[in-house]
């Protein structure tokens, strides 16, 4: 069998990043089993139990070591990928191996260890939502004065400006950090708690100490990193962790569709532009087309991460009361494919904001060509400084805006209400003072003002708190 002869996940072939992809891997996964191992052994001795300072250190010299070969053949006799792990290392610390996993059930080393690894990956995906924040932050800035056609509906509206619509992909995405952070303070280890979730085998192994066994789970959450463990449990930690996670997740994937599917049609009335590498291919038909592929990706990868979230929401429910194992072959997949994916997601999200390419000309083109329609309020009321009546100008000056635009939408030329103003002996205005009155930074209202107070005092304040953790760009595979 030949590495092209059966199936590759493009989440790890093509999209997620080599340090994620560890995070997820068998070695991530089996070092992490001795370290708990190693924990649970210190512990035990420390409280009490008859294990030798050399026991321990043999377990520590073989910690990463891993003798995958013996696992792997132990677990086609066996069928049990815990127990195959725990003989594999007993092999290897023959002095040990009688107190290795002592008390303990599979879901000590499993359920841990997957709470330990979506920390680790929680990180990662933390710094790297934090760096497209940050670098959305001096896009905004940039370009916070530069007004652009807004819509609503998806029809022209108001102005507003470049950097302005950037906080509205912003705010989100801060949305999403507020909830991580939140989960992430939340996660907790499943510690040891046995069979059923009771500790019944350390009332045996500690002679019925209770004071002894209290201490069991603070001193492995300790010597693992956490603040503490889950007080109460079945066999496993709630699958609703897994549920939280996930929706974090979904959560960014939602705030990243929704900026590069702005990006997108922005692209189409080639007013922004993702980067394009100058040997980049956009189609293989069509020489001269610059498709928005990156942010076709992030659409395509977040829908995946969004529909991925009910595989854990329906696991956590239908789980049978103190454990069932069911959730197992799902779990495997849809925890470390979300993450796998939202960490590309990410990396194309860090490629295209450190590279959007603004057109402002086009941006001024398309406006000038709205404003017009949009300027009447402003219009009418000069007409009636000028001695007009109100209501005879507005309803002149709607009369007017239907013409044009029938002009331009029935007869597809230019936008003609200014001049028909000007002619109109209604309205008292000539060309000259006409034009005066289409200056677009009158018509965005407080957007740049809006920018720098937004970006002073929420999102700076929150990107000190991440200085030197910040992931700022990434390359990506086009």
């Amino acid at each position: 069998m030949s590495e092209y002869d059966s199936y590759v996940s493009p989440l790890s072939k093509r999209y997620a990043s080599r340090e994620m992809q560890y995070l997820f891997s068998q070695e991530k996964k089996f070092r992490t089993w001795r370290k708990l191992w190693i924990a649970l052994a210190e512990t035990e001795k420390e409280l009490g139990l008859n294990i030798t300072d050399e026991q321990i250190a043999e377990l520590k010299a073989h910690q990463d070591d891993i003798n995958y070969k013996d696992a792997e053949e132990r677990e086609r006799v066996v069928r049990h990928d815990v127990m195959s792990h725990v003989y594999a290392y007993g092999l290897q610390c023959p002095k040990a191996k009688g107190i290795i996993h002592l008390g303990a059930t599979s879901c000590y080393v499993g359920d841990n260890t997957d709470i330990i690894i979506m920390k680790e990956a929680l990180e990662l995906v933390r710094s790297k939502l934090v760096g497209v924040i940050d670098l959305l932050a001096k896009f905004a800035d940039a370009y916070k004065d530069l007004p652009t056609l807004a819509y609503t509906h998806y029809q022209p509206a108001q102005p507003t400006t470049v950097g302005k619509r950037a906080t509205l992909w912003i705010n989100e995405f801060m949305m999403d950090l507020d909830d991580l952070e939140y989960v992430f303070s939340t996660l907790k280890l499943l510690g040891c708690k046995g069979t059923t979730g009771t500790q019944a085998s350390f009332r045996e192994l500690f002679g019925g100490d209770d004071d002894k066994i209290d201490q069991i789970d603070p001193k492995i959450a300790e010597k693992m990193g956490f603040s503490g463990c889950y007080p109460v449990s079945g066999q496993t930690y709630s699958r609703k962790v897994d549920s939280r996670v996930l929706n974090v997740l979904a959560g960014i994937a939602q705030s990243a569709h929704k900026m590069a599917t702005d990006i997108r049609l922005l692209q189409h009335a080639k007013e922004i532009e993702e980067p394009f590498e100058k040997s980049q291919i956009g189609s293989s038909a069509m020489a001269y087309k610059r498709n928005p592929m990156r942010s076709e990706r992030i659409c395509s990868l977040s829908r995946y991460v969004i529909c991925d979230a009910l595989n854990p929401a329906i696991t956590s429910s239908v789980q049978w009361f103190e454990r069932t194992l069911d959730d197992s072959a799902n779990k495997r997949i849809s925890i470390a494919e979300g993450f796998l994916a939202i960490d590309g997601i990410l990396d194309l999200c860090l490629n295209i904001t450190d590279g959007l390419k603004v057109y402002p000309k086009v941006i001024k083109k398309h406006l000038r060509e709205e404003l017009p329609f949009m300027a009447t309020e402003n219009i009418m009321m000069d007409a009636v400084k000028a001695g007009g009546d109100r209501q005879e100008a507005h309803e002149r000056i709607r009369e007017l805006s239907m013409q044009a635009g029938r002009r331009v939408k029935e007869e597809g030329k230019s936008n003609n209400l200014l001049e028909l103003i000007a002619a109109d002996p209604m309205f008292h205005l000539d060309a000259e003072k006409l034009e005066k009155s289409m200056d677009p930074k009158k018509y965005v209202g407080r957007a740049p003002r809006q920018v720098e107070v937004y970006l002073r005092d929420i999102v700076q304040p929150r990107l000190q708190k991440y200085a030197g953790s910040v992931v700022e760009q990434a390359d990506i595979e086009v």
